[in-house]
C-alpha cells in the first residue's frame, strides 16, 4: 500500500467521482483508477460501489477513510517536524475552537504565530465540541480547543487548558437576581435558554442538572453567547453559563451555584502524533497564558469584577 494510493483514493471518497478527483489531483483518470483497483485487490475488498453518474463508499472504504486521512496527516506531520528542525515551519495548520474562548486571546495568539511563521497556512474554524473532535480525530482538524469530553478518544491527545465555575445567569427583574447563591434544585420550575446539544457548555449542564434530579425544559436554543445573553436579559429564560460570561455584558445577573458543582473546564485536542505546527502553536499559547492573569470573575450585584486566577487543575 502507498501513499499515492491512500492519496488517490481520498479524493475519490470525497469527491464521489473519479473524473473530477482525477481533476483535483492533476492526474490522467485511468492512472487513478487503475491505482485504486490495485489497492482493492491488495485489500481484498471493494472500497466503491460504481455506477454511471456517481461513486459511493462501501462498507469496507468508509473504514479505510478514516485510517487513510490519519495516515495522510501523520505522513503531514512528518513532514512538518523535518522541516521545524530545518527552521523552516512551513505548510497548514487547521485549528478548531469554541465560539466563546475565554481561556486565552487566541487572536493575538495567532498574530504573534503568523509574524513568527509567516510560510504557514492557518485555517481556523468554530463550532461545536464535540464536531471539533470528531475533525480532530479525522485529520481535517490538527488542533481544537473543546470542552473538556465525558469520554477521552484513545487517538487524541487532550491537555488542560483552563477550569472556571459555573454559574446562574439571569435577568435583573429575576427573583433570584439579588441572591449570593442559588441550589440547583431550585431550578426545577425555570424555562431555560442554551446552546444546541454536543456544544461543550450545554453537555457539561445538562450533567450537571441531571445529578441534581433536576428535569429542565430548554425552550430557546441559540449558536452563540451573545443571543443567548440577550434572551436571558430579556426574561425569556435563565441559563447555567461560564462564569467569564459575566465579563460580556452588565445587563444581567450572574448567581452563583451552591454545593459542589463541576466546573467547566477548556483543554487542547491535538492528533496523534502532534504536528509540528500543532505543537508549536501550543508553546506559544501557554507563553501567552503565563505572561496574562486570567480574568476570572465574581459577581457583585451586575457588575462582573476580577477575582483570582482561574484554577487551571484538571477535573478529577
Amino acid at each position: 500500500m502507498e501513499l499515492r494510493q491512500l492519496e488517490y483514493f481520498v479524493a475519490v471518497a470525497e469527491e464521489c467521482h473519479f473524473t473530477r478527483a482525477a481533476k483535483r489531483l492533476h492526474v490522467a483518470q485511468s492512472g487513478l483508477s487503475a491505482s485504486i483497483r490495485s489497492l482493492e485487490r491488495e485489500l481484498g475488498a471493494s472500497l466503491f460501489m460504481r455506477s454511471t453518474r456517481q461513486v459511493e463508499l462501501t462498507a469496507a472504504g468508509r473504514a479505510l477513510l478514516v485510517e487513510a486521512r490519519r495516515a495522510l496527516s501523520a505522513t503531514d506531520a512528518a513532514k512538518d517536524a523535518v522541516a521545524a528542525v530545518q527552521g523552516l515551519l512551513r505548510g497548514s495548520l487547521a485549528i478548531g475552537s469554541l465560539q466563546c474562548l475565554h481561556a486565552v486571546h487566541l487572536a493575538a495568539v495567532l498574530a504573534r504565530f503568523r509574524g513568527t511563521f509567516p510560510g504557514l497556512e492557518i485555517g481556523l474554524r468554530q463550532g461545536g465540541s464535540g464536531e471539533l473532535i470528531d475533525q480532530v480525530r479525522a485529520g481535517r482538524l490538527d488542533l481544537a480547543f473543546v470542552s473538556r469530553p465525558d469520554r477521552i478518544p484513545d487517538d487524541v491527545v487532550v491537555a488542560p487548558l483552563a477550569s472556571e465555575p459555573i454559574v446562574l445567569a439571569c435577568a435583573p427583574e429575576h427573583p433570584y437576581a439579588d441572591r449570593a447563591q442559588v441550589e440547583l434544585a431550585e431550578l426545577r420550575e425555570e424555562q431555560f435558554v442554551d446552546f444546541h446539544p454536543d456544544w461543550g457548555t450545554r453537555d457539561l449542564v445538562d450533567n450537571v442538572l441531571a445529578a441534581a434530579d433536576v428535569e429542565r425544559h430548554v425552550s430557546l436554543e441559540v449558536t452563540d453567547t451573545h443571543s443567548l445573553l440577550d434572551l436571558v436579559t430579556c426574561g425569556l429564560g435563565v441559563a447555567l453559563v461560564p462564569q467569564s460570561f459575566a465579563v460580556k455584558t452588565d445587563r444581567v445577573h450572574f448567581v452563583g451555584l451552591a454545593g459542589a458543582v463541576p466546573a467547566w473546564e477548556t483543554v487542547t485536542v491535538t492528533g496523534n502524533p502532534t504536528s509540528a505546527a500543532a505543537a508549536a502553536l501550543l508553546r506559544e499559547v501557554h507563553v501567552a497564558k503565563s505572561g496574562r492573569r486570567s480574568a476570572a470573575v465574581v459577581t457583585d450585584g451586575n457588575r462582573p469584577t476580577p477575582a483570582a486566577t482561574l484554577d487551571e487543575s484538571p477535573r478529577r
